[in-house]
């Protein structure tokens, strides 16, 4: 995959990924309050840029590994 691609993938797959996580973190964490909207947004956008940039890097060799992996169980009997 290109580097474009690859960059395009991280960002929206993480941006999605980040959404679920934290909305879920943060309701667990704080629960109903006044200004829980605001605490989502801010670990929304302190843990979306750690893992886009965490996707971009793993992103290859987890690939390869995957590869690997799939071509291991393919070859199984």
């Amino acid at each position: 995959m290109e580097r474009t691609g690859r960059l395009i993938l991280a960002v929206t797959m993480t941006s999605i990924m980040v959404f679920m996580v934290t909305l879920v973190a943060t309701w667990l964490n704080l629960g109903p309050r006044a200004d829980f909207l605001l605490q989502w947004v801010k670990a929304y956008l302190v843990a979306w840029p750690i893992a886009a940039g965490t996707a971009y890097v793993v992103m290859p060799p987890a690939r390869r590994l995957t590869d690997r992996i799939v071509a291991f169980i393919e070859r199984k009997p």
